[in-house]
């Protein structure tokens, strides 16, 4: 297996393995990691998000978000609120008793980071951090083949 390959192969392993302790360790908390997402993502906006913006920022279809949304209103973890001039449009915020919960999110996701990071440096850190960054602005210079973008 070339270094290419090699990669490719073990980012994938740690996105994985990563994503999968992170949403064992969620449902032990009594939580789901699409639910987490929801939190994670609204927990610093002070006045929600617009519906729309959340599903494009959680790379969902708008009926999926919406199934969530309503499982999290019905935990009364947020609410949704029409937004003024646009009756089709709705802004999703976190309610006060969602604060805990997010605050434990972040708490189980951070505590999860210093675990997976131990025994790295600092320098090591920067090296691997400045790689994932150029891959990422490769990848959004990529065009796709259905958009030629």
């Amino acid at each position: 297996m070339g270094l290419h390959d090699a990669f490719g192969a073990e980012l994938r392993r740690v996105f994985f393995r990563w994503r999968g302790r992170f949403d064992a360790e969620l449902k032990a908390a009594g939580q789901t990691l699409a639910r987490a997402r929801v939190l994670g993502l609204l927990a610093p906006e002070r006045d929600g998000l617009p519906q729309r913006e959340l599903a494009a920022l959680l790379s969902v279809e708008h009926p999926t978000l919406v199934r969530l949304l309503d499982g999290l209103e019905r935990q009364g973890l947020l609410a949704r609120h029409q937004t003024e001039g646009d009756r089709r449009s709705n802004r999703v915020v976190l309610t006060e008793a969602a604060a805990p919960v997010a605050a434990e999110v972040t708490s189980l996701s951070n505590n999860l980071r210093d675990r997976a990071l131990r025994g790295i440096g600092d320098n090591d850190l920067a090296i691997a951090l400045e790689v994932l960054r150029t891959i990422t602005r490769n990848l959004d210079e990529c065009s796709t083949p259905e958009t030629g973008r």
